[in-house]
């Protein structure tokens, strides 16, 4: 099954392209990851009370789908290779940059909710967590540990998510100011592998060869 996926998956990384399901996971996370940092300074400019509430559990419910989403990335990208374009043909800084904001990029995905996780697991909750707003979701196992403890991990939890937000808020554009310069001023192909494929329309032949289809006109023929 896993040769059939990947036999598949040539079809468009023979073509310098991500899958449908590679570029599904980018631009879904990508819209997740936006809306929860605008999100998130949304709610911490709340005051105490039912509008800070709302806006905690919402900061929650999509916090965790990018956590699960992350980890379906990841097994999809050791499963199937992604495609080898332009961006395999640059220079080794700029290879070694690109690899690194990669693994930072996943070092936000996975540590951002579980940070989360554990600052809503470590003090009294403001509500009920579900994932995506739907599925009930586990708090951490820390109601038994001293309160002492649990305040030790509230200030650690808070202090990674507070440091990754920033990363993130300079990644993010870094990340898309780099992929318009490679499509626009470099002219390679590094942003349209990510793109989705859209496809051509089909070619309609000139007037002057298509078939006519019926009895000819009686002024073709000659007749008066």
């Amino acid at each position: 099954m896993i040769e059939r996926l990947r036999a598949w998956a040539r079809t468009y990384t023979d073509e310098g392209r991500y899958t449908p399901v590679g570029v599904a996971f980018h631009w879904v996370m990508a819209a997740l990851v936006v809306f929860q940092l605008a999100w998130g300074v949304y709610a911490s400019w709340r005051f105490a009370g039912g509008d800070k509430v709302f806006a905690l559990q919402v900061h929650g419910a999509v916090g965790l789908p990018i956590l699960v989403l992350a980890a379906l990335r990841l097994v999809w990208r050791m499963l199937v290779p992604g495609p080898v374009n332009d961006a395999d043909r640059l220079g080794a800084w700029q290879i070694a940059v690109a690899r690194v904001t990669v693994v930072v990029f996943y070092l936000c995905f996975f540590a951002l909710p579980l940070s989360g996780w554990a600052m809503w697991s470590a003090e009294a909750p403001p509500g009920p967590l579900r994932l995506a707003g739907v599925v009930p979701w586990p708090r951490m196992p820390f109601d038994e540990l001293p309160v002492e403890a649990r305040w030790l991990i509230l200030d650690l939890a808070n202090d990674v998510h507070g440091i990754l937000v920033i990363a993130l808020l300079l990644l993010v554009p870094l990340h898309a100011g780099a992929a318009l310069k490679h499509h626009f001023w470099e002219r390679n192909d590094v942003l349209r592998a990510m793109l989705p494929e859209v496809p051509d329309e089909p070619a309609i032949p000139p007037a002057s060869t298509r078939t006519r289809k019926g009895p000819p006109l009686r002024g073709a023929s000659g007749a008066g």
